[in-house]
């Protein structure tokens, strides 16, 4: 039985209108990290269906899927790989770039952050367009590793993300 349920995040994860540009419905959740009891139970949601042993990497997205995916590699005793834009870490790196709805964004990976075949679960807060996480996917592949699911928190569905990542299994908690 799962500690919390997804109509419990949804209830709240606070609309902000107009952030950070006007048309933009930014979806807040720190009132959900705040609460103890439903951020564990959201880290027990991302990672239903696995347990320590049935992966060897989470990596999270910059910078909010860092805190999910730090707290799902604790739980399931995995390594934690970040992935994060151009130019923030200090090693060698893969760069992925991709576009955005006004121009492009690079992403990179340090060259030996996965083992070659290592299972993967990549995250992050929230599934918009999709193009971060296809990213991210690709980036995981250029260093070998195999993704057996990418999870987020929140999914924009309209937005249709989840096309960019076909071939993938998605797992989003909430949809709007």
């Amino acid at each position: 039985m799962p500690l919390i349920t997804a109509d419990e995040i949804r209830q709240v994860i606070r609309n902000v209108p107009d952030f950070p540009q006007p048309g933009i419905q930014f979806k807040d959740i720190t009132p959900l990290l705040a609460d103890a009891r439903l951020f564990a139970g959201s880290i027990e949601l991302l990672t239903a269906g696995f347990e320590p042993g049935d992966v060897d990497a989470v990596v999270g997205i910059d910078a909010r899927g860092f805190i999910f995916a730090a707290a799902a590699a604790y739980r399931l005793r995995a390594g934690f790989v970040p992935v994060r834009k151009k130019g923030k870490l200090p090693y060698l790196t893969h760069e992925q770039t991709y576009n955005l709805e006004y121009g492009t964004n690079t992403i990179a990976i340090h060259i030996d952050a996965i083992q070659p075949g290592a299972r993967v679960l990549l995250m992050d807060d929230l599934l918009a367009t999709g193009g971060t996480a296809a990213a991210a996917a690709e980036l995981v592949r250029k260093v070998g590793g195999q993704i057996l699911e990418i999870a987020f928190l929140i999914e924009l569905t309209h937005l249709q993300g989840r096309t960019r990542l076909s071939g993938h299994s998605v797992r989003a908690l909430v949809a709007y």
